[in-house]
């Protein structure tokens, strides 16, 4: 990425608080990651689809191939440099016509870091569209500071919390359509959701928070159990973040992908 084209990046990214890019990684992979979703869906019955949450990464070596993707890295080190760690990563699998919806919210509302340096990207897995329940933005609302969510449970929603109806003007919300390969990113202050699926097409996305190895994880703090962070490229430097090894592949426990057997370090 030039230094033209990252400055251009960079000032709208600051002014409008996300950013989209298509067709960033290639239809192979996001057949394996679709395979992957079918096999997780397998593999906890009991979770729902929307809830394959960050706990159950650390012991799975296609997903840490996945967010760790050159590709992938290259736009997180725009933003927050070449150092970077993985904080957390959620599959957001919304089934046809049953689908969740994610309320309004910020997700550094929910973050224990310090300071709050980190940057989302949205990988779509399916073909994210208006229709199937693509994520939705309200641009500029990162500029407001983080507020305290408020439990919501009138409707069956994923996070069972939203942000206070006063600070969300839906009729400026933008949708972030994306086909499958493409990534959006966003600022953790914006406001955001998705509509439920009550299409007849799944919407599954994966979330990747990525943070500056400067960037400490406050894991004494309830909110952060279950996160489990790996270092993805450069220098872990001299924060004491616990960094977990990444797992080698067993046939017997994980999902076969290319390069399968050569995964680990």
């Amino acid at each position: 990425m030039s230094t033209a084209i990252s400055s251009q990046i960079a000032e709208q990214f600051e002014r409008d608080g996300y950013l989209t890019f298509p067709e960033v990684l290639d239809a192979d992979l996001m057949q394996e990651a679709k395979e992957h979703v079918d096999w997780l869906i397998r593999k906890n019955p009991d979770l729902r689809p929307e809830n394959l949450h960050t706990n159950l990464i650390h012991d799975d070596p296609f997903w840490l191939r996945l967010v760790s993707d050159e590709r992938l890295l290259d736009i997180a080190q725009t933003f927050i440099g070449p150092d970077i760690a993985l904080f957390a990563s959620h599959y957001i699998c919304k089934p046809a016509f049953t689908g969740q919806p994610v309320l309004w919210h910020q997700d550094g509302s929910y973050w224990p870091l310090e300071p709050m340096k980190v940057i989302t990207l949205w990988l779509a897995v399916d073909d994210s569209t208006i229709e199937n329940g693509c994520l939705r933005v309200i641009p500029g609302s990162h500029k407001l500071q983080l507020q305290e969510m408020q439990g919501s449970f009138d409707v069956e929603n994923v996070l069972g919390s939203e942000i206070e109806k006063k600070f969300v003007n839906e009729s400026q919300a933008v949708d972030l359509v994306l086909q499958s390969g493409g990534v959006s990113i966003h600022h953790p202050n914006i406001i955001h959701g998705s509509k439920a699926n009550r299409s007849p097409h799944r919407r599954c996305g994966l979330t990747i928070r990525y943070i500056p190895t400067s960037t400490r994880v406050m894991t004494e703090n309830p909110k952060t159990a279950g996160h489990k962070i790996f270092l993805m490229r450069g220098d872990q430097g001299q924060v004491p973040n616990p960094y977990l090894p990444y797992p080698d592949f067993d046939a017997a426990r994980h999902m076969s992908f290319r390069g399968s057997d050569r995964f680990g370090r």
